[in-house]
């Protein structure tokens, strides 16, 4: 039980460190700056955090700040449709389509609301890097349930692509992460964000 509830504590402190981390980026604007204080930050996590899903030997990469793959985007309408992610300790995970992204020169991006637990915007993200020079099965760009969340200007979302960031599976398979369905996969190469992770599992 000691165990449980040491790595509960490990958790919540990581999922603060991120809402921290994200309300930080917000609030800079130095694009570039905000990019680079994210990736020093993102890799202590990695490294040091007790909750981290990282393996002996594991490093992070991450391509440099690339202005050109920040968008300012309305979240468009789109057919109601539900994807359901099966998990091997949370059972069946639904997220619920609530619209969609349309990113100039990308593609069209799927945004599914999870509405289980937490209340939140997910957007899984894989392109045509993947499996080449990032994780094969995808990444993140946003997770607002876990504070990964770059906020808005107006009424528009900001979605910067340099922001794209691996899941926890990538690093150790004994993770699960809900991976990009259909609508999340684009023939576009994104070669910004986290790259793949250096070192074996």
């Amino acid at each position: 039980m000691s165990e449980l509830l040491d790595w509960s504590q490990h958790v919540a402190s990581w999922r603060r460190e991120v809402h921290d981390l994200y309300a930080d980026v917000r609030a800079n604007r130095d694009l570039a700056a905000g990019h680079a204080a994210w990736v020093a930050r993102r890799t202590t996590l990695f490294e040091q955090h007790p909750a981290s899903a990282r393996q002996a030997g594991q490093e992070l990469r991450h391509a440099p700040y690339d202005p050109a793959y920040r968008f300012l985007l309305p979240l468009e309408p789109a057919e109601a449709e539900r994807w359901d992610y099966t998990t091997g300790t949370d059972g069946v995970v639904p997220f619920e389509r609530a619209g969609r992204f349309d990113v100039p020169d990308v593609g069209q991006l799927d945004v599914w609301w999870l509405g289980s637990y937490g209340n939140g915007f997910f957007v899984p993200l894989r392109d045509a890097t993947a499996g080449r020079t990032t994780y094969g099965a995808g990444r993140y760009l946003l997770d607002t349930v876990k504070g990964a969340d770059l906020g808005h200007e107006g009424d528009l979302w900001v979605v910067d692509l340099n922001f794209a960031y691996s899941p926890s599976c990538a690093y150790d398979p004994a993770w699960a992460c809900p991976l990009a369905p259909l609508g999340n996969r684009v023939d576009a190469e994104i070669p910004v964000g986290e790259l793949g992770v250096v070192g074996s599992h």
